[in-house]
């Protein structure tokens, strides 16, 4: 590399994301200071309660707020060198379902219920390619239907949402966030009210999926498991805020956060014996009307009386290198608490 040459930008990147959105009982700060990055072929998950901030994140991605009048989005949003909040409709639009795609947690209401499924797929494909005439758009539908395990393709093409099981129409969905060969997946709870068996299949169609087109994945849940399954690295968040992120292994084995021992001591284990009941994080999230002071996890903490008032003063910055923390708790206190206290109950 030459003298004074600079790291290409990963593909994408998050800076300072804050998304507010104005009501009649005052503003709702539902992302604030949000920094990410994600690179081609790798999962990123995003884990925390609902109202954590989750799902406001990956729809300012795509630009779904702008036909909000209350919503105000700042900070930059850049893909593949394009920066998207200060971007124009067309520009996102262009984009949208080209280089970026979702998997929306409910296709039912997701997709058209007066449209047959392949028409659908036919038209997201059509807009991104114009020049591609019915019968070309037609085949390339049926294909992504066979590829994400569809039977009878072609007959399935004619039907509509409704006569498709769950899981097959969530496969419906993947074939048409997929069709574009976008390379940004938003997954949001893509796993939601399937059963156990669905839940695998589709995951691994993910999967498989992923390491075909190479593209960059954001999985959003609040199944633990389901990260544990996919993510490269993980993100948490809490009160709109991103709270702890690292690789997906470290997180796991060393989480730093007390809302992410919680979020790990509330989850069934099936490789340890059950002993006793599992232990939930205590209390209820935060309004994102009128955060607490200081940590907005500080009602919930059990550890927070540990460093003066600060936690109840002073909003703690994200710190790290490769793992990062937002907490007042010093390094030697987090290590002694997770080894002593928590490590032993999950």
């Amino acid at each position: 590399m030459s003298i004074g040459a600079t790291n290409p930008r990963p593909y994408l990147e998050i800076k300072d994301l804050n998304v507010r959105f104005e009501t009649d009982d005052g503003i709702v700060q539902a992302v604030s200071d949000s920094n990410f990055t994600l690179e081609r072929g790798k999962t990123l998950g995003i884990v925390g309660e609902s109202g954590s901030g989750k799902s406001v994140t990956s729809l300012a991605i795509l630009g779904l707020h702008r036909a909000r009048s209350n919503a105000k989005v700042t900070g930059e949003v850049w893909l593949d060198d394009e920066e998207l909040v200060s971007a124009t409709d067309e520009q996102v639009r262009k984009l949208r379902g080209g280089k970026m795609a979702m998997i929306f947690q409910d296709p039912l209401s997701a997709m058209h219920p007066y449209f047959t499924v392949g028409s659908q797929i036919v038209e997201a494909y059509r807009v991104h390619h114009p020049g591609v005439n019915k019968k070309v758009a037609r085949e390339r539908a049926i294909d992504m239907l066979a590829r994400v395990g569809i039977p009878q393709p072609e007959r399935r093409f004619n039907d509509y949402a409704h006569q498709f099981s769950g899981g097959m129409r969530q496969r419906a969905m993947i074939a048409m966030a997929l069709v574009n060969d976008p390379k940004l997946l938003i997954a949001d709870e893509p796993t939601t009210a399937l059963d156990v068996t669905v839940q695998a299949q589709i995951l691994d169609l993910i999967r498989d999926l992923q390491e075909e087109f190479g593209s960059a994945v954001i999985m959003i849940t609040h199944d633990l498991g389901v990260v544990a399954e996919l993510a490269d690295d993980v993100l948490v968040m809490y009160g709109g805020k991103v709270i702890e992120k690292g690789p997906a292994l470290d997180v796991f084995q060393n989480p730093q956060h007390p809302y992410t021992w919680g979020l790990l001591g509330s989850m069934p284990r099936l490789d340890r014996d059950v002993r006793e009941r599992l232990s939930p994080v205590k209390g209820s999230p935060p309004s994102l009307i009128n955060l607490p002071n200081g940590c907005a996890f500080h009602p919930r903490c059990p550890y927070a009386g540990r460093n003066g008032d600060r936690s109840f003063t002073e909003v703690p910055l994200l710190r790290g290198d490769t793992h990062k923390v937002a907490c007042h708790l010093s390094q030697e206190d987090r290590t002694q608490i997770f080894q002593q206290e928590v490590l032993p109950n999950l």
